[in-house]
């Protein structure tokens, strides 16, 4: 018998609602390649912060919830947390991703759609990046389909580097739901994902291209890609604005954009603990101390005479080589689980 969910209905039911008092045209094409039973990973674009919302939206004719992914911080987040966990996605953790991956299998083992941004971080040219192996190594060890699905039109709404438009009103939101792909164990993962990135770059031309709206101007020209005549950066300059704002640190002024965007959505204790690695005063004070006469004063050295005794009374070192003594190394199959887990891991 399945779980009873408290959470995740009454939030569809919101976004519902939101999305009727905004008149967000939803278009959902393809729904019926959602599976109504049985497991599946959901692998879809990324260009907004909202994806999620949207991606999900594509398998409720079907009857079915998916399970989503994320990063751990927003897991920390107290607002995003107990949503995130009450609708039973998956947080992902970058120092420790094979667990994430385990539940992930889980899921899907057990009947679940599991949600993957392959792509990891959001697309500034609003093309598909290159993908991760994640999605499609957990459809081959799962033994599960594959299923593509485009967004366009969230970009318009929250997106990277852009202020939020959260309360725009009659914006087009295409959904493209592909047909899926059925990887299976021992087939090339690398060229699998070539497969699944040639598929998802199809369905967007054709969300692009069938999308009913167009620029109003210059300005609003940010959201289509270069190549359609819009002012996005290419896929080449997003590349190289990734690579600025990881390097310049908390000071780059594109890194505190992204934070503002992501301060609704994200956890708030990673953004606060790099100001107290920084506050630490170690370097400045211990030149200091040591020019003080009274730091040389001779006591310290009867205080750590008296303690070597108790130290060596300890039995510690008869236990400790026992508890240091190595693991046995890993198997292939948990290093490629490992490896599988660091692909599925979101960088936004």
């Amino acid at each position: 018998m399945a779980e009873r969910e408290y959470v995740y209905p009454p939030v569809i039911r919101a976004m519902k609602g939101a999305f009727r008092a905004l008149d967000l045209k939803i278009d959902v094409h393809g729904a019926d390649r959602i599976p109504r039973s049985g497991g599946a990973v959901l692998a879809s674009n990324h260009i907004s912060y909202l994806d999620f919302i949207f991606a999900g939206a594509a398998a409720l004719p079907s009857r079915r919830r998916v399970r989503f992914m994320a990063k751990k911080e927003v897991f920390d987040n107290r607002i995003s947390g107990p949503l995130m966990r009450g609708m039973r996605h998956i947080p992902v953790d970058r120092e420790a991703g094979l667990s994430s991956y385990r539940q992930a299998l889980e899921c899907l083992k057990s009947g679940e759609i599991v949600g993957v941004f392959g792509e990891a971080t959001i697309s500034r040219s609003f093309m598909i990046k290159d993908l991760k192996n994640g999605a499609v190594r957990m459809a081959q060890a799962a033994d599960v389909p594959l299923i593509p699905v485009v967004l366009w039109g969230t970009q318009r709404l929250w997106t990277k580097g852009k202020p939020r438009r959260l309360w725009q009103r009659h914006v087009p939101i295409t959904v493209l739901v592909g047909e899926p792909m059925y990887p299976k164990k021992g087939q090339n993962s690398a060229e699998l994902s070539a497969e699944l990135h040639a598929r998802l770059s199809a369905l967007l031309d054709e969300a692009q291209s069938t999308y009913p709206d167009k620029p109003s101007g210059p300005a609003d020209s940010w959201w289509l890609p270069a190549h359609l005549g819009g002012t996005a950066p290419t896929l080449e300059q997003a590349a190289e604005m990734d690579a600025r704002g990881r390097g310049e640190g908390e000071n780059g002024t594109e890194k505190k954009t992204e934070a503002e965007a992501e301060a609704q959505v994200e956890a708030k204790a990673t953004a606060e603990a790099k100001p107290e690695l920084k506050a630490e005063p170690t370097p400045d004070t211990k030149p200091e101390t040591e020019t003080e006469p009274e730091a040389k004063a001779e006591p310290q050295p009867e205080v750590e005479a008296k303690a070597e005794p108790e130290l060596k009374a300890e039995p510690q070192p008869e236990s400790e080589p026992e508890a240091m003594k190595p693991e046995p190394k890993p198997d292939k199959a948990a290093a490629s689980a490992a490896t599988a887990a660091k692909d599925t891991t979101p960088e936004d």
